[in-house]
């Protein structure tokens, strides 16, 4: 095998690559001859078909698949012995392809880049610091309260906050349109669950009322019928209900497990809890801090076949979190940016574990583990699920490892605290 290395950009290669008409052809006629005792064709008993009719019949195909296995292994056997380390597959030309002649082609691909890791002293990481109040807990017993609601029906006009039952019937251009109508509809106002303009029309609406109202849709809606279109909608109002929150008492307090039913248990619980959480998202605003100025301070040519590669997860994500919304038609531009920030974080990282010898710390695996049991009913079940499921526990290993790269910028970058409500935090 003759080959030959082109420097064709920063990280792109050429490779010229000749191979022996001699193996190329000792292949086929090996293949040929163990078909000749397997194939049928019309005329001749089993195993006594003549070599010519097999290769005849049969050549080209054999030929064709030959020459396939043999681009993919000597392409690889040629990219090792020019120490060369390929990102993604290639892209393969033929420049001889004919039976009896050497084989020769052309693989243009590109190589992992090479480049230091850069000062990260120069880095400033922003590092969120919260102390959790007496308000805090009050407000999160209040949203607690929010979600066990009831509702009691009201003889007044609707406001932000009720519930409503309502009739409604759209037309656009005077006819109805699908899903445009319904009878006996719950509407919770202000949960944003319907159009904004469809909430406002109900708003100061008494049981019996009846309202014509204009309702524009968003250019963005998914309906293309519909799209920024106004669409006018009979509205009867059925009844009204208004929010009725629970009671902080021993019964409420039970249903959070709370055995003892008294309010210092349940303050202290929920405080408990809030801190595990803002343990959480300060270590998440810290870790986003660091990658984003690792990312910054660094200028590394991509691999362009490997950012392909990570366009398609970055769509297959974004359907999934779309509930399979099919994202296919979308042109790749729309996910480049993130697909290469992830990319060049990605090299970045194994740089990093490389250059300082980072390896799996399993006390750091173990403290992890236990520490996302912690928030479960039943801990011991999470752990032993993650302990018997290898591809669980490489999530976990390797968010450790991410710690680990974290803790190491942390000890050279300068960090400055920025002080948060609890609240805001948790809502970022």
């Amino acid at each position: 095998m003759q080959v030959s290395v082109e420097s064709t950009g920063n990280i792109e290669r050429k490779l010229s690559i000749v191979i022996p008409a001699e193996r190329v052809d000792g292949e086929v006629d090996t293949r040929l001859k163990s078909m000749r005792n397997r194939v049928k064709i019309d005329g001749f008993r089993p195993g006594k078909v003549p070599m010519s009719v097999v290769s005849q019949q049969y050549g080209d195909a054999v030929y064709q698949e030959v020459v396939g296995e043999i681009f993919q292994s000597t392409f690889y056997e040629a990219a090792e012995q020019e120490n060369l380390k390929v990102a993604g597959m290639p892209k393969i030309d033929a420049t001889t392809l004919e039976p009896g002649k050497d084989l020769e082609y052309t693989a243009v691909f590109d190589i992992y880049p090479q480049f230091k890791i850069a000062d990260v002293s120069k880095m400033e990481v922003k590092r969120p610091t919260v102390k959790i109040m007496s308000a805090d807990v009050d407000e999160m017993i209040d949203t607690l309260r929010a979600q066990q609601k009831g509702w009691k029906e009201v003889k007044r006009a609707a406001k932000d906050g009720d519930l409503l039952v309502v009739d409604f019937d759209g037309k656009l251009d005077g006819e109805t349109f699908d899903g445009g109508a319904a009878e006996d509809f719950s509407v919770e106002l202000g949960s944003g669950r319907m159009l904004a303009d469809f909430e406002k029309a109900l708003i100061g609406m008494k049981v019996g009322a009846t309202k014509e109202a204009d309702v524009t849709f968003p250019e963005e809606y998914p309906a293309e019928n519909l799209k920024g279109k106004t669409v006018q909608f009979a509205l009867k109002v059925k009844t009204v209900s208004a929010p009725e929150l629970p009671k902080v008492d021993e019964e409420f307090i039970k249903k959070f497990g709370i055995e003892d039913g008294t309010e210092k248990s349940f303050k202290a619980e929920i405080k408990s809890n809030m801190e595990r959480e803002l343990e959480q998202r300060i270590k998440s605003r810290v870790k986003q801090s660091v990658m984003e100025g690792l990312h910054e301070i660094h200028e590394i040519d991509l691999p362009s076949a490997l950012v392909k590669d990570e366009i398609q997860q970055v769509r297959s994500e974004m359907a999934q979190n779309s509930q399979g919304a099919d994202l296919s038609t979308l042109p790749d531009d729309m996910f480049e940016e993130q697909a290469a920030r992830r990319v060049k974080l990605g090299l970045i990282v194994g740089e990093v574990i490389t250059v300082n010898k980072l390896e799996k710390d399993q006390a750091k695996v173990d403290e992890m583990l236990q520490s996302l049991a912690a928030s479960y009913e039943d801990p011991q079940a999470l752990i032993e699920y993650y302990q018997t499921n290898q591809q669980a526990m490489q999530t976990i290993e390797a968010s450790v490892m991410e710690e680990m790269i974290v803790d190491w910028v942390l000890e050279k970058a300068k960090i400055k605290d920025e002080k948060m409500k609890f609240k805001d935090l948790v809502s970022e």
